[in-house]
């Protein structure tokens, strides 16, 4: 194998990965196993992010692809590089910036300068590897990360279920709760779901959409490196997560199509689910809603950079990312170093991240609404600051405190808004043939993925990324001001448990005025 320190190659910023935790190794990996890996490529400039004047059109992905794709004589040097090291092409994307890429284990740990070894965690057996990759020096600075390598599951579904004694209410009832848009159903507009693992049964959504008095919206699965629609059978597994986000969305907007990308769960599987939604031409999204994730610090610096590069496109293309902010409190789950942390892709600067809520409700008014932290099961929202993307100018006169005493600036806050997401004030759901109810983080980021299709149909056109408008006027969000999340308190403005406060439906549609 090259050494990855020899002088004609280079390391892979970012790509540094540590051994995986709580696993056990089994040795090495079979090498002649075929497996395909993603290369991600320098854009050709910049991602502008979203655009100063929203009176502008946005650009068509065509047009995107043109000026901030990847630069085709750069896909050309990857092409040759890969086939150069015996791999085969299966796809480059000049959009997407990305270059698929199989071979046999052998010849991937040749290419990049790694080995690769067996491990095994929860009766899970996957790839993983430790240290950096490395490229030829020709191709440094043009290769952003490589992913596929190493298949280690990456990301958790941010849902919880109820307790027997639950309250529970319908997706519709906390829209009206929360004084959504009335008049528009979402037409027009699709909604992007991500998904890794699982899988939704027509039947329980016809089921569902009738309990609730809504027509079943249009839903379509899009398979992502090989995974597809597949139910386990399991209320509890990831079948919740699928049926949560598509019966969530679909109540509150049954006229926008549900787009659902199935992925498998690891960092290459996940990354391509969001950039084929963000680029799909023929759905062509305006919302993408992501209710999966894992602490900041279990993700390499090739994984956040890619992801926060493919949702700054989104928002230049007009397309709002909804992301749940983690159900494990301001530790995000994180027992190694009893320090806080947050849930990345929430912590990118480019996603809406919903952090969650008690919702108690009197007849159809709010009675209060409170941080959600259920100390016997160990739940409660996510947030806190961000130790990877320094503060985003829209967040500079929110008070997002300062955590790290080496570099005494803020990071970027989380989360921006909140919902109801305490399973105990859960959502009535059906999932895998049965009733149940469901909350979490998970339940918020289709919530305002439903809410954005309402906003965007009844403006005439997508209200994309909203971050600074929603900073800009936080008088459009619900203050919640009682709870913690942990080592963080609620107080008057944005906290880091409720960020700037739950929907406040007729302020929210005043900042994104109706079509004339």
């Amino acid at each position: 194998m090259m050494s990855s320190d020899a002088p004609e190659r280079a390391i892979l910023q970012g790509s540094e990965r540590a051994e995986p935790e709580a696993s056990v190794r089994h040795g090495a990996c079979d090498l002649s196993e075929r497996a395909a890996v993603t290369i991600v490529l320098r854009p050709r400039e910049r991602p502008p992010g979203a655009p100063a004047d929203r009176a502008k059109p946005y650009p068509t992905r065509a047009d995107y692809a043109l000026a901030y794709g990847a630069d085709p004589a750069d896909v050309v040097l990857v092409e040759r590089f890969a086939r150069d090291m015996g791999l085969v092409v299966l796809e480059s994307n000049v959009a997407r910036r990305s270059v698929v890429v199989e071979g046999t284990l052998g010849e991937l740990g040749r290419a990049f300068g790694t080995s690769i070894s067996l491990y095994a965690r929860d009766g899970v057996t996957f790839r993983g590897r430790t240290g950096t990759l490395s490229v030829p020096r020709a191709l440094d600075g043009i290769v952003a990360g490589v992913f596929g390598i190493d298949t280690r599951p990456q990301a958790r579904a941010q849902f919880r279920p109820a307790s027997a004694a639950a309250t529970s209410y319908s997706a519709p009832t906390v829209a009206r709760a929360y004084g959504f848009p009335t008049g528009v159903t979402g037409a027009g507009e699709t909604i992007a779901i991500i998904e890794l693992g699982g899988g939704y049964v027509a039947s329980d959504l016809a089921t569902y959409f009738k309990s609730v008095g809504v027509t079943v919206p249009s839903v379509t699965s899009v398979s992502v490196d090989g995974a597809t629609n597949a139910p386990t059978g399991s209320a509890n597994g990831p079948d919740g997560e699928v049926e949560l986000d598509i019966e969530v969305a679909g109540a509150v907007a049954p006229g926008a199509k549900i787009v659902v990308y199935f992925a498998p769960n690891t960092d290459r599987g996940f990354l391509d689910a969001v950039t084929t939604a963000i680029h799909d031409t023929a759905n062509a999204p305006s919302i993408v809603s992501i209710s999966w994730g894992g602490p900041e610090s279990t993700w390499t610096a090739q994984s956040t950079s890619a992801f926060d590069t493919a949702f700054a496109d989104a928002a230049a293309l007009g397309i709002t990312v909804t992301v749940a902010a983690g159900d494990n409190g301001s530790s995000d789950g994180v027992t190694t170093d009893n320090d806080n942390h947050v849930d990345f892709p929430a912590s990118s600067p480019h996603a809406l991240a919903c952090g969650g809520t008690t919702l108690r409700l009197s007849g159809a008014a709010i009675a209060s609404e409170t941080v959600w932290n259920d100390g016997s099961s160990g739940g409660a929202t996510g947030g806190g600051v961000s130790d990877v993307f320094p503060l985003p100018t829209y967040q500079a006169g929110a008070g997002v405190p300062v955590v790290d005493d080496a570099s005494g600036a803020p990071g970027r806050g989380v989360p921006d808004v909140c919902g109801d997401a305490d399973p105990e004030t859960g959502y009535a759901v059906v999932v895998d043939g049965s009733s149940t109810v469901i909350g979490g983080t998970s339940a918020v980021a289709p919530l305002w993925a439903g809410l954005i299709a309402l906003l965007n149909e009844r403006a005439g056109k997508p209200v994309g990324f909203i971050n600074a408008t929603l900073y800009a006027n936080p008088h459009a969000l619900r203050d919640v001001t009682t709870g913690n999340n942990g080592a963080y308190r609620a107080g008057p403005g944005w906290d880091a448990c409720t960020g700037l406060g739950s929907p406040n439906g007729p302020a929210l549609a005043a900042l994104f005025p109706a079509a004339g």
